[in-house]
């Protein structure tokens, strides 16, 4: 028997598959993972910017957007463990699904992931207080704007052995100087009034909403408010006249209106503006 006895419904038979498979491709098989990451990874970003903003604009306690900018740090932290798990499973695949979707997910979510980091960072590397101040020994005090009535709980050592039968103010203190010992009165060779005037108008080009100015007295508030939890942080400077009657010493004091730690950005404040008010920091003596 030769290729032409044999009948023509048999070949097509036997030539069939083997067609199918080279000219005809199955269809493609959808790439969940992929859309699992990237869901993942622009979800953890919109998630934690909406908990942010929503907080600055009031419509939840600052806590709850706390909260919001958790889940999704999580969330985005799930987004780049699942896209590398996957990425490592398909890797000698022979038809690997695509890798745009899982790419940008996990892009998205390690930048959202990165930004939430430097605060936690942050965290790690400052005390857990809010209030900083020049003058340890006598804060400025606020004679406009209000000190928060808890400003002085949930200071740091309440059970270290080392700090035991200190007061919360003595707690304050003593972690204030260990931490931020650079903070101190400023001398600045102008009068009073001149120095509250320069620290007024370096206020107001920063933004901040200035409550009380008085440069006949040496005194100063002002609020600055953050750009996404809209969270305010209030000022006051206080200016005398030095003991030797040339210059004034200047103290500066910045408190958080909420919440534990300030994540080092009071005392970031406070050494900007004073930078900026002396030119050059110089302590007092």
């Amino acid at each position: 028997m030769n290729e032409q006895d044999i009948p023509h419904e048999t070949m097509n038979a036997q030539v069939s598959p083997a067609s199918s498979q080279q000219g005809e491709p199955d269809g493609k098989k959808i790439d969940y993972w992929g859309y699992i990451v990237l869901s993942a990874g622009v979800g953890a970003l919109i998630w934690g910017l909406v908990s942010a903003v929503g907080t600055g604009w009031g419509f939840w306690e600052y806590t709850s957007g706390l909260k919001g900018v958790a889940g999704a740090f999580l969330l985005g932290l799930g987004a780049i463990l699942i896209g590398a798990v996957q990425g490592w499973r398909v890797r000698k695949a022979i038809n690997p699904p695509p890798r745009a979707r899982r790419w940008v997910g996990m892009v998205v979510a390690l930048l959202y992931v990165g930004w939430v980091g430097t605060f936690l960072m942050a965290a790690l590397t400052v005390p857990a207080i809010h209030d900083v101040s020049t003058d340890l020994a006598d804060p400025p005090a606020f004679q406009t704007l209000a000190l928060r009535t808890d400003n002085l709980d949930n200071i740091p050592g309440a059970d270290d052995s080392d700090m035991r039968g200190l007061t919360p103010l003595q707690r304050w203190a003593l972690v204030h100087q260990k931490a931020y010992g650079d903070i101190r009165s400023v001398r600045i060779n102008e009068p009073v009034p001149t120095v509250i005037a320069k620290a007024e108008r370096l206020a107001k080009a920063r933004g901040w909403d200035v409550a009380i100015s008085l440069p006949e007295e040496g005194h100063f508030e002002a609020t600055d408010t953050t750009a996404f939890f809209q969270f305010k942080d209030d000022v006051v400077l206080r200016v005398r006249p030095s003991d030797t009657g040339e210059g004034s010493i200047v103290d500066m004091r910045s408190v958080s209106r909420v919440g534990i730690s300030d994540l080092g950005m009071n005392a970031k404040r406070v050494r900007a503006f004073l930078a900026d008010l002396t030119g050059t920091v110089t302590a007092a003596p």
